[in-house]
């Protein structure tokens, strides 16, 4: 008799930045979160961007699960910084073998 055991999945983020709020915009910055492997992120190390854009990483499979809010520019704000604007949250769902 062969027992049937349900696939471990786990989930991977990636955050990207983008230049605009289009989804085929330059990408500024990112971070990833892997869920499925004990490797953590080193944006250090990685010195070109995941993908070129959210549209591109959507074409590999990634999952839109954010797209950033849209806040109308006031004079009184435009030469403030904050955190990065056009901020997508991508999700990924993967299968692990188990230790």
């Amino acid at each position: 008799m062969t027992t049937l055991t349900a696939p471990v999945l786990r989930q991977r983020l990636l955050v990207l930045y983008l230049s605009n709020c289009s989804l085929d915009s330059e990408i500024v910055a990112w971070a990833r979160y892997d869920g499925a492997s004990d490797r953590e992120f080193d944006g250090a190390r990685e010195a070109d961007a995941p993908y070129a854009s959210v549209l591109a990483a959507m074409r590999d499979g990634w999952r839109v699960l954010k797209f950033p809010e849209m806040h109308p520019a006031t004079a009184d704000t435009a030469y403030q910084t904050s955190v990065l604007p056009n901020e997508f949250v991508l999700e990924q769902i993967v299968e692990v073998t188990r230790a």
